[in-house]
């Protein structure tokens, strides 16, 4: 137990169930009362108002409504029409006397409760013993206290409810002895009042509004006895949930008045729990002996300070108002706290036997459970000092048992960013009212399922997390493109650069710079600045990759820091209006001025190399694999990891691919040449050299590429690497033996140094589940953590992809390939198009890698007048279209293709590059019901008829492109499930025309 506990990984705590709290309400109370005696109780007749203010100035919820009638048959009608949750009737009522009444009432209506108010005087209190008052729930004293009405109130709402919530979340509760009227009616106003103040107080645990109120729920609430009997039921039925008790000495016992009835409790009370704090009051002085030789507070009830000190023994002995640990011997105070980050904050401080004394009387649980921090207090309270080597090893188990719970309780949450209240223990915070966006909704959505499944904390000393991140919501950016006015150069036809150099001369709001400075001030790692727009990863129009992404190092003067923030800020908002972004908006009928924009601001996952910084690897993982390799099915999904940022995978770079059902069965690695060929050759890292970072239209202008000879100096390459032996024309696992570097993960999917493949598979089979449909899923891992810190995974994004189980009726296995123009067995997508006419293909005949940025211009000129005029082509090529790396494929952007519905990967037979499975642009080509096929003729994987397109006539033709239209529109059909896809020419489309389902759309 002397260990140190990691702050995300040890026990987990429980959300308490606020919701499910107070769940009768007193919402309807009929008042039987003349017009005068209404008027007494508020002094100005408005009875309704006055509960209201009561309840707005202690932040209490559904306040009642009062229904005020002034006889006995005008009550009895209003029952008879109205559901009645409470009736307080005063003395003098017109028609039958109240008492009568009451007894008619509960023939009727026998679970409604009935309070009778009177002015308290000597006559009305031997009237009283002469009436049967049987029917009488409660009778209560009408003092000129305005709140006797919410203290009647509640009481009877306590009692309605406090079996349901002591049970169900441990409330905790005070026990009131007392049979005097007079007393009781002083008495629970100002404990109410203490206990609401209170509960004002704690409300500041919560993380959000919508908390803060649910926290309120969870006060403690009053019991009221009237008998001995009474008392010990209520004592041994919540003993262990009891703050504390306040008693009157005579009261009935055993149907009689017992003058030491409250001795005889005390007694009982202090063999049971010799720590429980109790407080004996009565008009006889001469029992004040006896109450010190039990140890139990005394207070004289006939005493001009009776309340003043009943309210201070109720915040020093109840545990309300703030912690003060106490010098057992002196009584001095030593230490002072008034929240559980305070007391995390101070616990060192506090001598070893003040904590001891405080520990032995479960001092410290009790507070816990005033505030309504039942989970944590329920762990120390049966926390036993002995249990632990010395005192500091209790001091440091309950420090980390506090850091998990804020941590914990934090989990699942989207918090208010309170600037005096953000720490390290707050997972995700949002800064503004608006809405947050797309790609923040993902993270609070990951969020949620971490919390929500154990399954994600029974990995053995792996934590699975997401990274600490504060949302800007869409209202700052609201503010901040009205008051720098610039929606006019925004929509304009500026370019990027132009729009960007407006952007930066804005100001962001004033009301953020301070929570901006917090932030930085309390994250000791890069930063993120991420978009999180209104519409992006929407479930049927992604946005996914087309806003940029910056980071900053985080290094340096705060006030630098800041600035760099600030326009990195700046540099997102303004991406959402660069020419590429306004294309993209048009191919998905979307309204540019429509778009409003979040910004995710997040610690970057990794570790500090020198002066770079990156997680050990990153990935992406969906939970439907189109390019299943036998025995692997389309269900069990697949991952591509790469070494370093994440950059390397959505920029279509070597990665590893894996299904991770078979995570050993690895095609890049099936033979020592292909390992050499197709793995990573290098990774992306953040520049931490503060200079690196300034605005620029590129968001990679502080990214770094760097060898794997870097990453093995960092000892990062020890956990991914494998060594190409050349003289023995073999991989060997480890980095011992001398040769080439390779990237092949073996430690990880072979040896098990991480349980990546059983992590992965279960978020992915829960996304899945949650969303309802296939999901993508982007991580990063550090197995580089500090010692004696477990490894951690963090999830950076989860978004639904393309619905893999629509089917078409017709077997696409029959069609023979030479009865096509394209044949595929490796086809994503799902459906059937019968629309398009022209092809834009590349010419094999003059086909050389290094010719493939030489493309881009000609492919963006030949799809705008598509774009256009809303019309669709087929694009066929060799390599991996959209990849960054010239040499695998034509390194276009998604606009620049924009226009196409069908796009066909080919390999040449001197030519192969896996499919680019593994990046943003694949994400949105699916997502946009485009079609995709792999086709490799040369090794009898797929056909196309490149002789029927050559001999069309050209509409364009170069020495490396040609567009060619049909004769009339071609048929594309997609099985979705088998992977299996054609194109059919205009003549076979002809005579197959009546069997078409016309307009179907790719799925």
């Amino acid at each position: 137990m002397t260990n140190p506990l990691n702050l995300q990984h040890s026990t987990y705590f429980s959300e308490t169930p606020f919701g499910h709290l107070m769940q009768k309400r007193i919402r309807k109370v009929l008042l039987i009362c003349s017009g005068y005696d209404a008027f007494m109780l508020d002094e100005d007749g408005r009875i309704d108002e006055q509960i209201f203010n009561e309840y707005v100035s202690l932040n209490l919820r559904y306040p009642p409504q009062f229904i005020h009638v002034e006889t006995s048959e005008e009550a009895l009608q209003v029952l008879g029409d109205e559901q009645i949750d409470l009736v307080i009737t005063m003395l003098s009522i017109g028609g039958m006397d109240p008492f009568s009444m009451a007894k008619r009432v509960k023939e009727s209506y026998a679970k409604i409760p009935i309070v009778v108010l009177t002015p308290f005087s000597r006559e009305v209190s031997v009237r009283m013993r002469r009436e049967d008052t049987s029917a009488i729930d409660y009778i209560f004293c009408w003092l000129g206290n305005a709140d006797i009405m919410l203290a009647i109130i509640k009481l009877i709402e306590d009692e309605m409810n406090v079996a349901h919530d002591v049970e169900e979340v441990g409330v905790q509760a005070i026990l009131l002895v007392e049979d005097s009227v007079r007393f009781y009616s002083s008495y629970l106003p100002l404990i109410y009042r203490i206990i609401l103040t209170q509960a004002k107080k704690f409300m500041d645990e919560g993380l959000n509004e919508h908390q803060k109120m649910m926290r309120m729920r969870g006060r403690p609430k009053i019991m009221l006895a009237r008998t001995y009997e009474e008392a010990i039921a209520i004592y041994d039925k919540y003993e262990d949930n009891l703050l504390g008790i306040i008693s009157d000495v005579s009261y009935s016992k055993d149907g009689v008045k017992d003058t030491e009835a409250g001795v005889k409790l005390a007694r009982y009370v202090k063999q049971r729990n010799k720590y429980m704090p109790l407080l004996l009051q009565s008009s006889n002085r001469s029992l004040e002996s006896a109450a010190k030789e039990l140890k139990v507070g005394f207070l004289y009830k006939h005493s001009s300070s009776l309340l003043r000190r009943l309210k201070s023994f109720i915040n020093k002995y109840l545990a309300f108002g703030d912690f003060v640990f106490i010098n057992p011997t002196t009584g001095q105070e030593v230490g002072r706290v008034s929240s559980l980050k305070e007391l995390q904050e101070k616990l060192f401080q506090i001598p070893d036997e003040s904590l001891l004394y405080h520990f032995q009387r479960d001092h410290v649980s009790k507070w816990l459970n005033a505030r309504a921090l039942f989970s944590i207090a329920e762990v120390i309270k049966h926390l036993k000092v002995e249990d632990f080597a010395n005192l500091d090893a209790t001091k440091r188990f309950l420090f980390d048992t506090i850091a998990n719970f804020r941590y914990s309780k934090s989990r699942g949450v989207i918090a208010k960013f309170y600037r005096e209240r953000f720490d390290e223990y707050l997972t995700f915070t949002r800064i503004g009212d608006g809405t947050i966006g797309g790609k923040a909704r993902g993270l609070a959505f990951l969020n949620l399922l971490i919390k929500k499944y154990d399954a994600f904390h029974a990995f053995k000393n792996v934590i699975i997390t997401i990274p600490r991140t504060v949302v800007l919501s869409t209202d700052v950016f609201d503010e901040f493109m009205e008051v720098n006015e610039l929606y006019p150069v925004a929509l304009s036809d500026a370019s990027d650069e132009e729009i960007l150099d407006a952007f930066v001369r804005g100001h962001l709001p004033e009301r953020i710079h301070g929570d901006l400075y917090k932030f930085i001030s309390t994250v000791n790692k890069p930063i993120a600045v991420r978009s999180s727009s209104v519409l992006e990863d929407s479930h049927y129009q992604p946005f996914a990759g087309i806003y940029s992404t910056y980071m900053i190092a985080n290094t340096g003067e705060e006030n630098v820091v800041l600035e760099q923030l600030c326009n990195a800020i700046k540099c997102v908002y303004a991406s959402a209006f660069y020419s590429s972004s306004k294309r993209y908006m048009e191919a998905t009928m979307n309204v540019i001025d429509e778009e409003r924009m979040g910004i995710v601001l997040q610690e970057v996952v990794g570790q500090k190399h020198d002066d770079v910084f990156y997680p050990t690897f990153s990935g992406v993982g969906r939970s439907v694999n189109f390019y299943p390799i036998e025995p692997e099915k389309a269900e069990d999904g697949t991952v591509n990891v790469a070494m370093g940022l994440g950059k390397h995978i959505v920029e279509g770079s070597a990665s590893l691919r894996f299904s991770p059902k078979y995570p050993q069965k690895i095609l890049q690695l099936s033979s020592p040449d292909m390992a050499v060929r197709e793995t990573q050759k290098q990774f992306f890292a953040l520049d931490l050299k503060s200079s690196s970072f300034h605005a620029s239209v590129n968001d990679s202008v502080n990214i770094v590429k760097m060898d794997l000879k870097t990453a093995e100096e960092h000892g990062t390459l020890r956990w991914l690497g494998s060594v190409y032996d050349y003289n023995n024309h073999m991989v060997r696992d480890g980095l011992m033996a001398s040769g080439l570097r390779l990237v092949t993960f073996a430690n990880v999917l072979k040896y098990d140094a991480f349980p990546l493949a059983p992590i992965i598979q279960k978020v992915m089979e829960i996304g899945q589940k949650e969303m309802n449909q296939p999901v993508e899923v982007e991580f990063a891992v550090d197995l580089q953590v500090p010692s004696g810190h477990p490894p951690v995974f963090y999830l950076l994004q989860i978004r639904p992809i393309v619905d893999s189980k629509e089917s078409i009726t017709e077997k696409l296995e029959e069609i023979e390939p030479k009865d096509t123009l394209v044949h595929s067995t490796s086809a994503l997508g799902n459906g059937i198009i019968d629309d398009i006419r022209d092809v834009i293909y590349i010419r094999q005949d003059n086909f050389h890698p290094s010719n493939n940025t030489k493309l881009v211009p000609i492919i963006e000129k030949l799809n705008a007048p598509f774009h256009s005029g809303q019309k669709s082509y087929i694009l066929i090529g060799p390599g991996r279209w959209g990849s960054q790396d010239s040499w695998l494929g034509v390194p276009v952007k998604w606009t620049q293709i924009s226009a196409a519905r069908l796009i066909v990967e080919t390999g040449l037979e001197n030519y192969r590059v896996d499919p680019s499975q593994g990046t943003h642009f694949f994400q949105n080509l699916t997502s946009l019901r485009v079609g995709y096929f792999t086709v490799t003729p040369s090794i009898g994987d797929g056909f196309i008829d490149t002789a029927y397109l050559d001999g069309l006539p050209a509409l364009y033709e170069d020495e490396f492109v040609r567009h060619v239209r049909l004769a009339a529109p071609c048929q594309i059909k997609i099985d979705g499930q088998r992977g299996i896809g054609v194109v059919l020419p205009p003549s076979s489309s002809a005579e197959e025309q009546g069997d078409i389902a016309p307009d179907f759309n790719l799925q």
